[in-house]
């Protein structure tokens, strides 16, 4: 949607139906190339689609005397349709290469996501003082039994748990946010 605010840009996204597939954007796409060409306030028009529903746009807008230009993105072949390939006046195909050199991906993160990540670092800010409590030789003898697999020693564990009560304001915790507490204790101390 941010792309949208950018200056000569036109998002067309159209509406999205019960089954979450977006529909009517072909018609939008037609309306704006056609109108463009019709006003000559275009000579050349990129169309990113592989639609057939999009042909006639293409076909309307050349008789105005734009050229039609159709980018995708590989595999593109697999995914237009043939005449509207055949219609436009070049086809141009990215790769992946291409395509990395002006976008990245950035992994999408849910407001649960984001807020557990938040909760995180404060969690890791709570665990650090009862790491820090504890002499060199605790320290080294929490480290051996994980290297035995024997998890967290009782009265660390205790002490962990009552941090992790207190952080989510919960009585009792759930398996998740033991582990969750647990695995935090382990890295802290282990890169301690």
């Amino acid at each position: 949607m941010a792309l949208a605010d950018f200056r000569d840009i036109k998002l067309r996204l159209g509406q999205v139906n019960a089954a979450g597939e977006q529909k009517g954007v072909d018609a939008l796409i037609v309306t704006d190339l056609v109108e463009l060409a019709r006003n000559q306030a275009i000579s050349d028009a990129v169309l990113m689609s592989g639609d057939e529903d999009v042909r006639v746009g293409v076909l309307l807008c050349q008789q105005f005397g734009v050229r039609v230009h159709l980018v995708g993105i590989h595999p593109a072949r697999s995914n237009q349709s043939r005449s509207l390939m055949q219609e436009a006046d070049t086809v141009t195909v990215w790769d992946g290469a291409v395509v990395r050199s002006f976008l990245s991906c950035v992994p999408f993160v849910s407001a649960s996501e984001a807020a557990t990540a938040a909760s995180g670092s404060v969690l890791e800010a709570q665990i650090r003082p009862l790491i820090a409590a504890l002499s060199a030789a605790e320290k080294s003898f929490v480290k051996d039994q994980f290297a035995k697999g024997l998890g967290i020693p009782p009265e660390h564990d205790r002490a962990l748990l009552k941090i992790g009560r207190l952080h989510f304001a919960e009585q009792t915790l759930n398996p998740g946010e033991k582990a969750l507490l647990r695995e935090m204790f382990v890295r802290l101390i282990t890169t301690d």
